[in-house]
């Protein structure tokens, strides 16, 4: 075979130089500290074996094809580790991703890809534009090359001893993108599983409030409405004092039943996702994927053996939610019966369901709504003819212009502002229907918060949720109880949602042994901690 050409001699250590320069930019870009290294030992056997002579044009073809795919998969690795990172401030084995994933359709995926749809498809261009260049510079690569000396084949040999050693430690080895993804795979699956059918701990949580002779302390009927909703940022409420009129309704409620109403005013998530923070709130923050189910409590099952029936009405089509927490209730209904969240299902049709919960002659009653709240899409999240809730030159238009937010972002705040007073609609229905249908000699209370946050460019340009922002944190929560007046300092304490069940079974009456007042945001006992979260969050209490 005749020797390459001086031209292409000297193009090949240049494309060679280049590609290794692409790789190791992306690893980069995808990971942290010493994991960086430990990724480009991992990608290193494919470089090294465009260095050794290959004669046979049909061998080259192989050895193209071969590392051409093991290049793309090193950046395909690097760009949803990137992805995750910049968006999310994860990374895809937390339990964050993990659990949206195996709690997520292919119906929710593709949802998802279109409400993200203009951000992704500038980093799919990017993405492709990157591998199509990198296989380019692999073609240049894997021209003819010339015999290693003897100081190269020794260089040679002692990277491949490097190379095998990472790859037979399993540490190391795990981060390949061959090991890992099917791991991760594995993993999502294995969640899923275990949320398949989740009747044994059920029967474990029921059996551990019983032992702990759980009690009621009312003297007469009890009716407590616990309304959750989705994706609800407290900034975006006027209510709270945001500008735009998100919230008249329950202004006017706050108004009508002064100080038998509490808002407080800096409420908290401490997860940034649905199952996460549903977890946290229902076990009273103690449980986590390491805490044995038989030391743990659940408000549902507390509430059920302390003689009340238990109502579960729900806007999510979510099977996490429902075998961890839903089908413990007495009475179950899911009204929304599409896959994924981009169905026609309004939160206002619950409040059917409601009323007939109410109307029930038990004598205690805990109902619980989960609603969809503004959970992207936002558009979706109210009817078709809802009145939109701006025009582009109001204040807020104004503000994010000036901070420099792009004009799709500014449409998604319109729209997630619209989603927010067709909310507020809701949610004081289901105020004046507990007020309503509240028991005349007994007590009644609802409450109200969300589950996590949203950003919609209040910290950075992005819509969705934000583990990396205290705008994926900050929650509405406000309390409302028939006959007593609420203390109206405790509206200034500082209040978390993963404790949101200690003050659930004080508005039930309900005592226990290893009961925490201090948790309570409603005793005078109560001691604020503040949460560890992944965003950066100076004072809790403003």
């Amino acid at each position: 075979m005749p020797e390459p050409s001086p031209a292409s001699r000297r193009t090949r250590p240049v494309a060679a130089a280049l590609l290794c320069g692409l790789l190791l930019l992306s690893f980069v870009l995808a990971h942290d500290g010493r994991r960086i290294a430990q990724v480009a030992v991992l990608a290193l056997p494919a470089l090294l074996w465009l260095r050794l002579r290959v004669s046979d044009p049909r061998w080259r073809r192989v050895r193209l094809v071969a590392v051409g795919a093991v290049l793309v998969l090193f950046l395909l690795d690097s760009a949803v580790r990137a992805f995750l990172q910049a968006g999310y401030r994860a990374l895809p084995d937390s339990a964050l991703v993990l659990s949206a994933v195996a709690n997520t359709t292919p119906h929710e995926a593709l949802e998802f890809a279109a409400s993200q749809g203009a951000s992704l498809a500038g980093q799919g261009v990017l993405l492709v534009a990157v591998i199509v260049g990198a296989l380019r510079l692999l073609t240049v690569c894997n021209r003819h090359e010339a015999a290693l000396r003897r100081p190269e084949r020794w260089a040679m040999a002692l990277l491949v001893l490097v190379c095998v050693a990472s790859l037979a430690i399993k540490p190391w080895r795990r981060h390949h993108p061959l090991v890992y993804w099917p791991a991760w795979v594995a993993s999502a699956h294995a969640l899923q599983r275990d949320w398949s059918d989740q009747q044994q701990q059920r029967d474990a949580l029921l059996s551990n409030a019983r032992q702990a002779g759980v009690r009621f302390t009312g003297t007469g009927p009890s009716t407590v409405v616990l309304v959750l909703t989705d994706s609800v940022n407290r900034d975006n409420m006027s209510l709270y004092g945001y500008v735009r009129p998100t919230t008249p309704q329950l202004a006017a409620l706050q108004q009508d039943e002064r100080e038998r109403m509490l808002t407080l005013r800096h409420a908290w998530s401490v997860e940034p996702g649905t199952v996460a923070s549903l977890s946290g709130l229902f076990s009273f923050g103690t449980r986590d994927a390491d805490d044995p189910v038989d030391r743990t409590h659940h408000v549902l099952a507390l509430a059920r053996a302390a003689g009340y029936r238990v109502w579960w009405m729900s806007n999510h089509d979510d099977t996490a939610i429902e075998q961890q927490h839903a089908r413990l209730a007495d009475s179950l209904e899911m009204i929304n019966r599409e896959s994924g969240r981009s169905g026609a299902s309004l939160d206002g049709e619950l409040l059917d369901c409601l009323e007939e919960a109410l109307s029930d002659p038990a004598p205690r009653k805990l109902i619980v709504v989960h609603l969809l709240g503004a959970h992207p899409h936002y558009r979706l999240r109210a009817p078709a003819d809802a009145p939109l809730m701006a025009i582009a030159t109001d204040a807020v238009d104004a503000e994010m212009v000036d901070e420099g937010r792009p004009a799709w972002l500014r449409a998604s705040r319109r729209a997630y502002d619209r989603a927010i007073a067709y909310h507020d609609t809701v949610v004081a229905a289901s105020l004046r229907l507990t007020r309503r249908h509240a028991p005349r000699n007994g007590d009644a209370a609802w409450m109200f918060l969300s589950d996590h946050g949203q950003e919609v460019g209040h910290d950075i340009s992005h819509a969705g949720h934000s583990p990396g922002t205290p705008a994926g944190y900050r929650i509405p929560a406000l309390l409302w109880r028939q006959g007593a007046a609420f203390d109206a300092r405790t509206a200034g304490r500082p209040f978390r949602a993963d404790w949101a069940g200690w003050t659930l079974t004080d508005l039930m009456a309900l005592e226990w042994q290893g009961a925490r007042h201090d948790r309570n945001v409603l005793d005078a006992r109560y001691v604020w901690q503040a949460p560890r979260l992944a965003a950066p969050v100076e004072r809790f209490d403003q």
